[in-house]
């Protein structure tokens, strides 16, 4: 590999006292070596900080941020990205795992892929259940465990607007110096992964890696499964913020073809606003389709 870059892994634990050990196995484990681990607790409720501190006793020389009081997903990983020294930063959430060779799939894109300007990979993922059960694949894949129909890559902007490509976060590894350019994770949302997709789109080229690199777990009470719930607290906080990354798109938008990409996007949340029974947030989104359309 390259003059062996050092990559940083941040695992980022809420509530995964089963899960944090496999997860954090997982990144000792890789082929490549030269990784460093940062591991980080938002003020968990269960015993996730008992777990980590009891791993911690065979490995002390890793880092450990644990938060007295919970202050979420941005603002916790823009705390660890202040610890991490790598030139390339996987955001590992610890319920995940990472296959073994995954680093390394990852690292040899950056270092042979045709793009340039490239400032994230990401591949596929294995779907799993809270007892390890396969239950899928995030991108659909053949008899050779081929990805069907491939995401975008190279210039994938107008993908992120319209909605018409995805990009599965967790399997994203990203320049450390696109999320400096970023300034990490945006704090006033409450996730992060849309609004540093099109962000960072806006910037540099991506590319998709053609293999299996994660293990997903599937949980009940995960990110993924609140955005339909109706008058649900977390729901409206969530969408918002979705609301929010619009707005910040609007701003970047260039071009009239732009716009319209974004369009298919607020169609999509302005029925999801419905759905949810969140009329108010409906209503926010009637000014930025007229600014869109006009």
């Amino acid at each position: 590999m390259q003059n062996s870059p050092l990559v940083s892994v941040i695992c980022m634990c809420y509530n995964h006292e089963k899960y944090v050990v496999q997860a954090l196995n997982s990144v000792l484990n890789q082929s490549y070596k030269n990784v460093q681990l940062i591991i980080t607790n938002d003020s968990s409720s269960d015993d996730s900080d008992k777990v980590i501190k009891n791993w911690l006793l065979t490995h002390p020389d890793i880092a450990y941020i644990n938060n007295i009081t919970n202050l979420g997903n941005t603002k916790t990983f823009n705390k660890a990205l202040k610890l991490a020294k790598g030139d390339y930063i996987i955001d590992l959430a610890a319920d995940d795992i990472l296959l073994e060779d995954c680093i390394e799939k990852q690292l040899s894109v950056f270092f042979n892929s045709k793009f340039e300007n490239l400032g994230i990979v990401y591949g596929n993922v294995e779907l799993i259940s809270e007892n390890n059960s396969h239950n899928g694949y995030y991108y659909p894949v053949n008899s050779h465990k081929e990805v069907i129909e491939k995401p975008a890559s190279g210039d994938i902007y107008l993908s992120m607007l319209s909605q018409s490509s995805k990009i599965c976060s967790v399997s994203s590894m990203a320049k450390r110096t696109v999320l400096d350019h970023l300034n990490g994770y945006d704090e006033n949302l409450a996730y992060e992964d849309l609004d540093v997709w099109i962000r960072a789109s806006r910037l540099y080229n991506f590319d998709f890696i053609d293999r299996i690199l994660i293990q997903k777990r599937e949980l009940e009470n995960s990110l993924g499964s609140q955005f339909y719930k109706k008058l649900n607290s977390r729901t409206r906080k969530i969408n918002h913020s979705t609301y929010l990354v619009i707005k910040k798109a609007m701003a970047l938008n260039e071009t009239k073809i732009e716009n319209r990409a974004l369009l298919k996007r607020l169609h999509f949340e302005m029925d999801k606003s419905l759905k949810t029974y969140d009329f108010m947030l409906f209503l926010k989104y009637i000014p930025l389709e007229i600014k869109l359309r006009f």
